[in-house]
């Protein structure tokens, strides 16, 4: 099965390449100035020519961002990318999904004392203070800071 990529030759325009790979030519330009994608040579008197090989490149860096890749970390796989470095990706993954498990544990806590403090919300009756409110002015117990 033939991706749309490979039926593209060296014919596009920074805003043919653009709109191909859905994203913005100020996101490609963006790219190139951080070494992320080359730029080609500007033919005399001509338009720079992008290809299907551009494209790739812009999907590999655009599913490396949300998968919550840096770009800068997406430079480090790119110089790994001819595959033949499996090990090095992989412990860049697992760096990777360290962070995320840590970001999934901080949100949980942060969840918990939230939803503790909507049901102290719920649980007022009367025109008296509002717990919520009054938490956040007294700031959160150190047991409960979802920001450890």
């Amino acid at each position: 099965m033939k991706r749309h990529a490979d039926k593209v030759a060296d014919t596009m325009t920074i805003g043919g390449l653009a709109k191909a790979a859905g994203v913005n030519v100020e996101t490609i330009r963006y790219y190139q100035r951080r070494g992320l994608l080359s730029e080609p040579e500007r033919p005399p008197g001509g338009i720079r020519r992008y290809s299907a090989a551009d494209i790739d490149r812009l999907t590999f860096v655009k599913t490396a961002q949300q998968l919550g890749f840096s770009l800068d970390e997406i430079s480090d796989l790119l110089q790994l990318e001819d595959g033949a470095h499996c090990q090095e990706a992989s412990a860049l993954a697992e760096h990777k999904l360290g962070d995320v498990r840590e970001k999934i544990d901080r949100l949980e806590r942060i969840e918990k004392v939230l939803s503790e403090m909507v049901d102290r919300c719920h649980a007022q009756q009367g025109n008296i203070t509002c717990p919520l409110i009054a938490s956040l002015h007294e700031g959160l117990r150190e047991a409960e800071d979802p920001r450890e």
